[in-house]
């Protein structure tokens, strides 16, 4: 069973280390001690605490088949008089989108606005 230290998961939860402890005091995570001492949580519940407080719900003007869903704080903007690259910053990841400038302009985005990265992909890379 693979098991990840409190700071791992917080990491992965994209919240503190003392989120993360708060909710095994609570009961809503459980954790065991390590061989060295330090409290571990099981990978696959905090897989599925992870997948449970994960928003899958309709996006706010509509539904999409996207399901990968990241939201964040754009970061910069970089726009010519046709395309635009916007950078957000969702939790420890970084992610760029290309769009046209109208489409930029039209939802109001400018650093500092939090939005939605909706990411559909036909190919994923899943390194370890």
């Amino acid at each position: 069973m693979p098991t990840l230290r409190i700071s791992e998961a917080a990491s992965l939860l994209g919240v503190s280390d003392d989120t993360v402890r708060r909710w095994v005091a609570s009961g809503e995570l459980q954790a065991t001690t390590d061989d060295a001492g330090r409290k571990v949580l099981d990978g696959a519940e905090a897989a599925r605490f992870a997948h449970e407080r994960s928003s899958h719900g309709p996006t706010p003007s509509g539904i999409s088949s996207a399901r990968n869903r990241f939201v964040g704080l754009v970061t910069a903007i970089t726009s010519d008089t046709v395309m635009s690259q916007v950078e957000l910053q969702c939790g420890p990841y970084r992610v760029v989108s290309l769009m046209s400038t109208e489409a930029v302009q039209e939802m109001g985005l400018e650093p500092g606005a939090v939005a939605t990265a909706a990411i559909k992909a036909t190919n994923v890379v899943v390194d370890r």
